[in-house]
C-alpha cells in the first residue's frame, strides 16, 4: 500500500464523528482517528473535530491534529483551547458560529477576530448563516484578512429543515462571492455523498462534495454563477469526474474541505469514481 492521494484531495475531510448527529464516544473516535492517520489515505485526512464543551477528555487526542467546534459562547474558546493543548493535542483549528439565522453576524465576527488575534497559531473559521447579513459579513472578513486576521468563513449547507439547504444557484452565488473576496471557505452538514442526491427518508436534496469541489475550481478559474450552479446541480458523475480528474495534481482552490461523521463513506465513493486509486500503485 502507498499514500497515493492526489493534491486535489489533500486534507479534504475533517473527522466529525464526535459531533452531532454522530454517536461515537470520544475514546472510540480518538482510536479510530489514529487508525485513519496510519492508513494509506492519511493525506486526505484533516483534523479530528471536537466540541468545545468536551475539551477535557477522558481519553485525550494526544499528538493528534485537533480542531475545536464551539458549542457555547465565543468567550469560552480560549479556555477550551488551553485545556485541549494541555492534554497533548495539537490544536490548530477553531470553528465558531457567529450568529443564528436572522441575527446580525457582525458582533460575533468582532468577538471571533479578537479571539483569533490572541492566538496566531490557530486557523479560525466563522460559521455564517446563509441568510440576512451574509454579504456584509464576507466584506468584513475580507477587510479583516487584508489586515492579517486568520479568520475564514464556514457555511452550513444542510440540516433538519428544507430552508437550511441552499439551492445550486444560491450556493454558487456564495462560492463566487468568496472567490471575489479571496476568501477560502469550509462547508458543513449534508455533504455525505460525492454527488447531489435526494434523501429518500427526508426528501431533502443534499449537495455533493464532488459537485462543490468542481464548482469551486470553476469559480476560481473565473466562471460565472450560472456555470458554477450547473456543476452544483449535476446528479450524474459524467460532468464532474473528468473535470476533477484533470485537476487532480493541483491544489484544491477555494473550498478548504468539509467535516464528515464517517470518513470511509466519501473515501469509498472517490475510489469507486476512479479519482483515488484505493492505495495501490
Amino acid at each position: 500500500m502507498s499514500t497515493l492521494v492526489p493534491p486535489l484531495f489533500a486534507g479534504f475531510m475533517d473527522d466529525a464523528s464526535v459531533l452531532p448527529p454522530g454517536v461515537v464516544s470520544v475514546p472510540d473516535a480518538v482510536d479510530a482517528h489514529r487508525k485513519h492517520q496510519a492508513a494509506w489515505y492519511a493525506p486526505m485526512m484533516g483534523t479530528l473535530l471536537v466540541p468545545a464543551s468536551l475539551a477535557a477528555f477522558e481519553v485525550a487526542p494526544r499528538g493528534l491534529a485537533t480542531g475545536i467546534v464551539n458549542d457555547g459562547p465565543i468567550g469560552a474558546l480560549p479556555t477550551a483551547v488551553s485545556k485541549l493543548r494541555a492534554s497533548g493535542a495539537v490544536v490548530g483549528q477553531v470553528e465558531a458560529l457567529v450568529a443564528r439565522r436572522g441575527e446580525d453576524p457582525q458582533p460575533g465576527l468582532a468577538a471571533l477576530r479578537e479571539f483569533a488575534a490572541g492566538d496566531q497559531d490557530l486557523q479560525v473559521y466563522a460559521e455564517i448563516p446563509l441568510s440576512w447579513g451574509l454579504l456584509a459579513a464576507l466584506d468584513t472578513l475580507a477587510d479583516q484578512r487584508a489586515g492579517g486576521s486568520p479568520v475564514r468563513p464556514k457555511f452550513r449547507v444542510g440540516g433538519l429543515a428544507a430552508e437550511l439547504f441552499p439551492t445550486p444557484v444560491e450556493l454558487a452565488a456564495v462560492i463566487c462571492a468568496c472567490r471575489d473576496r479571496d476568501l477560502p471557505f469550509k462547508l458543513a452538514a449534508g455533504l455525505r455523498h460525492a454527488l447531489r442526491h435526494t434523501d429518500p427518508e427526508t426528501g431533502f436534496t443534499h449537495h455533493g462534495f464532488l459537485n462543490v469541489l468542481v464548482a469551486s475550481a470553476l469559480a476560481a478559474e473565473g466562471a460565472e454563477v450560472a456555470d458554477v450552479a450547473e456543476a452544483l446541480a449535476a446528479t450524474h458523475p459524467v460532468p464532474l469526474v473528468e473535470p476533477a480528474r484533470s485537476r487532480r495534481e493541483h491544489p484544491r482552490p477555494l473550498c478548504v474541505g468539509f467535516g464528515t461523521s464517517n470518513v470511509l463513506e466519501p473515501l469509498t465513493e472517490l475510489v469507486r469514481l476512479g479519482l483515488v486509486n484505493g492505495g495501490y500503485e
